[in-house]
């Protein structure tokens, strides 16, 4: 029978890890991950690269967590959950931002986009990034436990890394709808009856929604602190973050941006530390 252990008497874990709950979700994200893995390298979209580290990260998290059921006094099933949960939703905002990008270019609406497509991948990638190191260095802090301040230092280096990445995504969903609009109104949307531009940006509004939830709820999580009712209950990490992030792998699949890549922009490619958009549409 596992029991509730200390790492050099400081307590990482409130509770025994449920077993067969990391299981499901691991087992989720490992089909849902394969077949993003699939569809990418069907359809070559690489900027859908992000995504599937992010589902990747996702699998490493939850499988932290079923190390963890028999080793909640051990450092490393620890790091894996906490650092990899937390980060892998900044690689799938990543995809969210050029998928965007793409749909503008593909049915040529720069010209009603508040940013235009080149720079919008850029902005927000690089937001992604600064967000990433910004949680990253707070998790760092955070796992390696010894001290009470030490956890409390981290929290609000990840709380200020998430907020940080909450304003940015309102600004991208203020841009995506400011596109929407304009384009429904003033746009050739008859000559683009192939292209399922509105589907797609529904799908960036539902997994949008679906992140933006997820953050707000680790912002508070976090700011409780270690003793608040979010991290000292199980339920929270599968309700609020594994199911909200599953759908968001889940609405990605339903609705992948294959037919975004056409012909004039086959050759848009990903450098996966400094983004580049390549040759813009004529």
């Amino acid at each position: 029978m596992p029991t509730l252990e200390t790492h050099n008497g400081y307590p990482l874990w409130h509770y025994i890890p449920n077993r067969p709950a990391a299981i499901v979700f691991t087992s989720l994200f490992v089909i849902t991950t394969a077949y993003q893995a699939f569809l990418m390298f069907k359809h070559r979209l690489w900027f859908c690269i992000p995504f599937l580290i992010g589902g990747i990260f996702e699998v490493i998290g939850y499988i932290g967590r079923i190390i963890a059921y028999d080793e909640t006094g051990e450092l490393i099933p620890y790091i894996l959950q906490s650092v990899f949960l937390l980060l892998a939703p900044i690689l799938f905002a990543a995809s969210l931002y050029m998928t965007l990008s793409r749909v503008i270019i593909v049915v040529s609406g720069a010209q009603y986009s508040l940013v235009s497509p080149q720079w919008l991948a850029r902005i927000f990638v690089t937001s992604d990034v600064i967000s990433f190191m910004i949680q990253g260095g707070g998790a760092g802090i955070l796992v390696q436990g010894g001290s009470a301040s030490k956890a409390q230092i981290g929290q609000r280096i990840i709380v200020g890394g998430l907020v940080f990445q909450l304003v940015a995504f309102a600004v991208f969903g203020l841009n995506t709808l400011w596109f929407h609009f304009r384009y429904r109104k003033h746009g050739r949307t008859d000559s683009i009856h192939d292209i399922p531009w509105q589907g797609i940006l529904v799908m960036l509004y539902l997994t949008s929604s679906f992140i933006m939830t997820r953050n707000i709820s680790r912002a508070i999580q976090y700011a409780m602190g270690q003793d608040g009712y979010l991290l000292t209950h199980e339920w929270t990490v599968y309700v609020m973050d594994g199911m909200l992030m599953f759908l968001t792998m889940l609405h990605f699949t339903w609705k992948y941006p294959s037919k975004l890549l056409k012909p004039k922009t086959a050759d848009l490619g990903l450098d996966m530390l400094s983004y580049q958009e390549g040759s813009s549409h004529k």
